[in-house]
């Protein structure tokens, strides 16, 4: 069982995580970030001020965060960054500035004034993991963050007739009256959906 401190950990150890935002347009925007120090289970992240990402993030504060790791884990956090206060803006820079010393090549001296720090404290974690079989898939909350579903559900007018069962990839449905999707293993493919005679198979 996977839980959200071991997500982060294995985050850190990623390193480069991808950054998602959407433009003043709404179309999508990806960044690779690495400015990034965990405390606890707030993250700490930083950029130019003049930067696209900054202004997106101003403007919106939307963000998902995801990274990928070498035994085909796919962490995806989603939330909300703020811009801490001017007060506790060098705090965290120097953080940062000291795990990471490359920056002090990208902004050396005082042109570090330039940079800002966000924080993502209320967000969702999704846990994705293909190398085990059946394929694992677990969902966390941390902060106000809203909880999340996902997926597939059999709903009351299954007829027992099995197909979903016999056309899903990963053999995470269970008979039963309705026929029931194990969620944690599910592939979120839409096959059973797609399949069923009688549309008892729903998205949520």
């Amino acid at each position: 069982m996977m839980d959200i401190e071991t997500c982060l950990k294995k985050l850190g150890y990623v390193g480069v995580l991808d950054f998602a935002t959407v433009d003043e347009d709404g179309a999508p925007q990806v960044r690779n970030i690495s400015a990034i120090h965990y405390e606890g289970t707030t993250l700490y992240f930083l950029t130019a001020r003049g930067k696209p990402f900054a202004r997106q993030l101003k403007a919106d504060g939307r963000v998902q965060i995801l990274g990928y790791t070498k035994y085909k884990e796919t962490i995806r956090l989603s939330g909300r960054a703020v811009e801490l206060p001017e007060e506790e803006q060098i705090i965290w820079r120097d953080v940062i500035y000291a795990e990471q010393p490359y920056l002090e090549n990208v902004y050396p001296g005082d042109t570090k004034n330039i940079d800002t720090i966000f924080m993502l404290k209320d967000y969702t974690i999704e846990y994705f993991c293909l190398s085990t079989r059946p394929i694992t898939r677990e969902y966390f909350t941390v902060g106000d963050a809203g909880t999340v579903r996902k997926g597939y559900y059999i709903s009351e007018n299954c007829i027992g007739c099995g197909t979903c069962q016999s056309v899903c990839p990963q053999n995470c449905i269970e008979e039963g009256s309705p026929f029931r999707i194990q969620p944690d293993h599910c592939l979120q493919c839409g096959n059973c959906f797609e399949n069923c005679p009688v549309q008892a198979v729903q998205r949520y």
